[in-house]
């Protein structure tokens, strides 16, 4: 024990620094992942002990009180960056990637007038806020006057470097060792995932090297099932594309490899639905943390009606990515799946994207075509992507400042109030709406739209959680009478398909006070709920006035199949080849993608985070093992072919921009 002493005095910033790190680790894991005893707290440990060697090595280059001072300012970097983490979280629902703070994230919330908002995340984050200043308030306390902390010599010099190097390549060869973590971390690069899986500091580090230095390009696809030949007597959706020309006079490798891969797609085939809404105006809604469970004949009658007389689909997912809101936009609009560690919708700004419906509206010749916001309409910089996308575009600063009251959230009824005369108007035309009053914070403190319509759900029987997420709803329910009743003055109800799919689903109900993080869906709910796919479990209404009673879709899908769902039902001219998404009518296989590479079919569910495949009813004495790999291939060519699409502006070598 003396001599366990005396080496921990000799080497304190060492045995400090390893202890200061891991445990900001545990605390931030406890807050944000409610699963301590995993696997990954060894990584974590291992990773943390990285960084000790690495301080030891760092601070051994000055002099004592030197030392001391840059020792406790890594102590307080530490501290900030991980209580940042925990508010962003709490904010978000996800962890805070370097792309936003180099995009100027931070402005975005200071500007957009969300510092109350935040200021209640971080009221919300208190304790772990508090718990996370151990550390360093601890050293100013004790550790600076009491312990010693340079040991002068070469040989402290030599452990920092070589306890560093050796931390790192044991932990690495670790994970290479085991198949699920190489799987993961071998993956393309995605921020949560990797804080659960390995902690925040290899995250961190990751991230900032692959948005420095490019993220990793690796062109090569794992060996999928090939698809059959397309039957001669079907018709399909599909546009002519010499990919034997483009692969012949290839010279840039990742094209030539999505080339090919999208050469050896099958096409969805025409079907019941191909045209049946032909020469229809569109408005498509991406709804703000939308939910199922909103629905209700009383509070949202409106709502309520859409899914009584349209089309609904039961099996319809809303994975979340990472980065929430404008990723969630990113698959709605394109059918692709997002590149992790960017903003994919701005990034997408500067390809060309024939297949937006924007776009392909534009190509059919209509001229009115509007996307609206109503909270700033630089934030993610859609005043880039959305114009890109064949829209004219207007937020509150370009447009629609004098219409809608600047409060948290803004009112999605104002927007509809302000923007309907714009358009309904117009012999044809094409609107995207991207909603706001459905954002967190669920209380009548922090949401103006909880506040506005509190009467409405004071008297339910619920916490006032679920109470406020009901009045930000409601507010949601008035946009859209306010919606069709203009359609219907205008003479356009009949003729026009609306289009409402979530962003994501809502994680501001998510609960981090207590061990019961999902407390408030359940009680929405009605039931309990399993958090691997259930949670992500969402809605898609597809409605118009002219549609004279309702339709159920079973089929497993997701909101990547929205897109050419729509294009096929609208009778616009897209290949089915090259978008990710597939149309939920067609005879394709069924496919939900999650972003942990987790996936549902019509013959099961895969979790990619246990490796466990669960057969559906008919299925079970299947031998699933040859198909659960095959889709696993499938699945992680498909994150791989969307990153290269984005990285190398596919559309445009395609149709050398139309």
């Amino acid at each position: 024990m003396k001599k366990v002493i005396k080496f921990a005095k000799k080497y304190y910033i060492f045995v400090f620094s390893l202890l200061a790190v891991f445990y900001s680790e545990i605390v931030l894991r406890v807050f944000t992942c409610k699963n301590f005893f995993d696997p990954a707290v060894i990584y974590i440990f291992l990773f943390s002990a990285v960084v000790s060697a690495a301080w030891g090595f760092f601070v051994s280059f000055f002099p004592e009180k030197a030392a001391r001072a840059v020792y406790i300012t890594l102590l307080a970097i530490t501290f900030v960056n991980y209580a940042v983490q925990v508010v962003y979280h709490l904010f978000f629902g996800k962890y805070l990637i370097f792309f936003s703070i180099f995009n100027g994230g931070a402005d975005q919330v200071i500007a957009d007038g969300l510092v109350e908002s935040t200021l209640s995340a971080v009221v919300k984050g208190f304790p772990a806020i508090l718990l996370l200043s151990v550390p360093f308030v601890s050293f100013l306390v004790w550790g600076r006057k009491k312990i010693k902390l340079v040991k002068k010599s070469k040989n402290f010099c030599v452990l920092g470097l070589l306890g560093s190097a050796l931390a790192a390549a044991l932990v690495v060869g670790i994970i290479h060792l085991v198949p699920a973590s190489h799987n993961i971390y071998t993956s393309a690069f995605d921020n949560n995932i990797s804080v659960k899986s390995f902690g925040l500091v290899n995250t961190q580090i990751r991230d900032f090297k692959y948005n420095i230095l490019g993220f990793p390009q690796n062109n090569n696809l794992e060996d999928e099932p090939a698809d059959p030949e397309p039957e001669k007597e079907i018709e399909y959706n599909v546009m002519d594309i010499d990919f034997e020309k483009l692969i012949e006079n290839g010279e840039d490798d990742s094209l030539i490899t999505l080339d090919k891969y999208f050469a050896a797609q099958k096409p969805t085939a025409k079907n019941d639905m191909t045209g049946k809404y032909e020469g229809y105006n569109l408005i498509m809604i991406t709804a703000e943390g939308f939910s199922p469970y909103a629905v209700d004949k009383t509070l949202t009658p409106t709502l309520y009606k859409m899914c009584q007389n349209g089309i609904t689909f039961d099996n319809f997912y809303t994975p979340i990515w990472d980065v929430s809101t404008s990723d969630g936009e990113y698959v709605n609009c394109t059918g692709l799946i997002p590149k992790s560690g960017v903003w994919s919708m701005y990034l997408s700004g500067e390809n060309y994207m024939p297949f937006c419906l924007g776009n392909q509206f534009k190509k059919l010749g209509v001229s009115t075509r509007y996307a609206f916001h109503n909270h700033n309409y630089a934030f993610y910089h859609r005043d880039i992507s959305h114009p890109n996308m064949g829209y004219k575009y207007l937020g509150i600063g370009n447009g629609l400042e004098n219409q809608i009251k600047k409060v948290w959230p803004e009112s999605d009824l104002e927007l509809m109030q302000a923007t309907t005369k714009m358009y309904t108007s117009a012999d044809r035309f094409c609107t995207y709406y991207m909603t706001v009053s459905g954002h967190l914070e669920y209380n009548r403190l922090g949401n103006s739209m909880a506040y506005k319509n509190w009467d409405a759900v004071k008297d339910m029987a619920a916490s006032e959680t679920v109470k406020a997420y009901y009045a930000c709803q409601i507010e949601f329910d008035k946009a859209l009478e306010k919606l069709l009743g203009d359609l219907e003055a205008a003479g356009k109800a009949d003729n026009t398909l609306i289009a409402i799919a979530p962003d994501h689903y809502p994680y501001g109900l998510e609960d981090d006070k207590t061990d019961r993080k999902y407390r408030y869906f359940e009680e929405l709910k009605g039931d309990t709920i399993e958090t691997n796919f259930e949670l992500y479990k969402s809605i898609f209404i597809v409605y118009s006035p002219s549609m004279t009673r309702g339709q159920r879709v079973k089929k497993y899908c997701s909101n990547l199949d929205i897109l050419p769902t729509l294009s096929n039902m609208l009778g616009l001219e897209y290949d089915s080849r090259l978008i990710i998404g597939k149309d939920i009518f067609s005879d394709s296989e069924s496919l939900v993608i999650m972003s942990d590479r987790s996936w549902i079919t019509e013959r099961g569910k895969y979790n990619a985070n246990t490796e466990e495949f669960t057969p559906h009813s008919g299925y079970e004495n299947k031998d699933n093992t040859e198909y659960t790999g095959n889709m696993n291939a499938v699945v992680r060519n498909k994150f791989k072919i969307s990153a290269m699409m984005l990285e190398n502006d596919y559309y445009a070598h395609v149709f050398e921009k139309e």
